[in-house]
């Protein structure tokens, strides 16, 4: 694609998409967008690339007609842009497909895939490269703390990109990560999830191991070393392959982990001898995983060991992972994205590191098109049962899911209570807030569990517990007075 076009994203506040909007406004390109609802941090995002959004779909947002029109995966016919599209006859394409058309064809790709820690692991590999010197291009599925940003158009060689599993397009139900034709993989897990678009877990396995197939001989393949789904979808490579976690076979083990409330620290050995020491400021043993996958794929492209280190002890966060949204009166909030048992049980366990005498709750919205369903509902009340309190919305959109298949909350929470646990199932964001907030003491810990903006609760959550304060001020003033 040579020359400036016009080109309109349906669907532009997706992580990817928005993302998507940044990398062809870096080209040249008018880029515009649309969707149902913007909420941060994407929204913000566009705000400051100065993309508008328009709200909420309309024909009258192709008009006049863009030069190219990139369809969003969760577009599907019906929509009234798509519609006018298909109509018209204005041409249009896949996320995937201008990914590689105008950004991939002339770099070395490596693509971090899994079903766990993905977007993390992406942002870790792309700081390492940058703190090293060599000014990659990268695609993030979120904000890299550290850049501000979800992508970059860099002059060097590289382009590292989140590999993510879902389908492509509506006509396309194939996953994007097989758009990528990537020169080097991590891959993190494979695990059960997309339930709305994926049968089962060998529907899944099927999907890795054509991404695993499609690595060339000459590029290589840094996987984890737990799992047979792993072990299956590595069958299908031609590459070398080096697999990283605790185990004394793997070529990168992990040992000496410590975790402090402020820092975790660990070492790795190379093929069984003292290879480096790493320390930074997240928490979490699945941070750890991330960061050594990191490491391993930095050093094989030649990357140096005291790069590797600086650059990961400076490595902050990516929004909406762990992330601190607000301190209230001695109450901690944490805004982090897991919508999945496995994401949700490494996300308490490092909160209770991190804070280690605070009271734990969570607060969790069932969003995701794979939590929304009850396919996954004994290990969700499984990874629930590490809170000291629990608090459980309603699905999201529960109509959008048939009651056969819906995750059943009355049940979930009865799982729960059978565990020995406390748990309450409220409607919504408001009524979270009436309950949670009087309720709360100083060290307690707050996580919010959500891919969406969850009503507002971020927001109206601190709020409420500073008014609360206001008012109990403006009480013990009154009496003493």
């Amino acid at each position: 694609m040579s020359q400036t076009k016009h080109i309109h994203l349906i669907g532009i506040c997706g992580t990817a998409m928005a993302s998507l909007a940044g990398l062809l406004q870096t080209r040249g390109h008018r880029v515009t967008g649309s969707d149902t609802a913007a909420y941060p941090p994407m929204s913000n995002f566009l705000l400051s690339l100065g993309i508008r959004v328009a709200q909420p779909f309309s024909s009258a947002n192709l008009e006049p007609p863009p030069d190219l029109v990139v369809v969003g995966n969760v577009v599907s016919r019906g929509n009234v842009e798509l519609e006018h599209v298909l109509d018209q006859r204005i041409p249009f394409c896949s996320l995937p497909q201008i990914l590689h058309d105008e950004f991939l064809r002339d770099r070395e790709v490596l693509a971090v895939a899994g079903t766990h820690g993905k977007t993390t692991t992406t942002s870790m590999l792309s700081w390492i490269f940058h703190c090293a010197g060599r000014n990659p291009s990268f695609l993030i599925g979120g904000i890299a703390e550290n850049f501000g940003s979800s992508f970059a158009v860099g002059s060097g060689k590289n382009f590292i990109i989140e590999g993510d599993e879902y389908d492509t397009a509506f006509f396309d139900k194939g996953p994007k990560f097989l758009h990528y034709f990537p020169d080097g993989v991590i891959l993190t897990s494979v695990e059960f999830d997309h339930a709305d678009i994926y049968d089962d877990l060998r529907a899944v396995e099927t999907a890795f191991q054509r991404l695993v197939n499609l690595v060339p001989r000459r590029g290589k393949i840094i996987a984890h070393d737990t799992g047979e789904s792993v072990d299956r979808c590595l069958a299908k490579a031609f590459c070398p392959i080096e697999r990283y976690g605790f185990k004394e076979s793997s070529m990168w083990r992990v040992t000496d982990l410590q975790m402090t409330p402020s820092t975790t620290t660990w070492k790795v050995l190379r093929s069984g001898r003292e290879w480096a020491t790493f320390e930074f400021s997240l928490a979490g043993e699945y941070n750890v995983m991330n960061a050594t996958a990191a490491a391993a794929m930095a050093a094989s492209c030649g990357i140096t060991v005291p790069e590797i280190a600086a650059a990961l002890k400076t490595f902050k966060s990516v929004k909406r992972r762990l992330e601190v949204k607000a301190e209230v009166n001695g109450v901690t909030i944490v805004d982090d994205f897991a919508h999945h048992p496995t994401a949700i049980a490494g996300t308490l366990a490092a909160l209770r590191g991190r804070y280690p005498s605070g009271r734990l709750w969570v607060i969790l919205e069932p969003r995701s098109n794979t939590l929304r369903r009850r396919v996954l509902q004994d290990a969700l009340a499984e990874s629930l049962c590490s809170a000291d309190e629990i608090v459980v919305a309603q699905v999201f959109k529960m109509d959008a899911i048939p009651e056969a298949e819906r995750l059943d909350v009355n049940a979930l929470a009865a799982q729960i209570a059978q565990a020995g646990c406390h748990v309450r199932i409220l409607e919504d964001a408001d009524r979270i807030v009436d309950l949670v907030a009087p309720e709360t003491r100083p060290g307690d810990v707050i996580a919010i569990l959500s891919n969406g903006e969850f009503g507002g609760i971020y927001e109206k959550l601190p709020q409420r517990l500073r008014d609360l304060a206001a008012n109990n001020a403006l009480k013990h003033g009154t009496a003493k007075g």
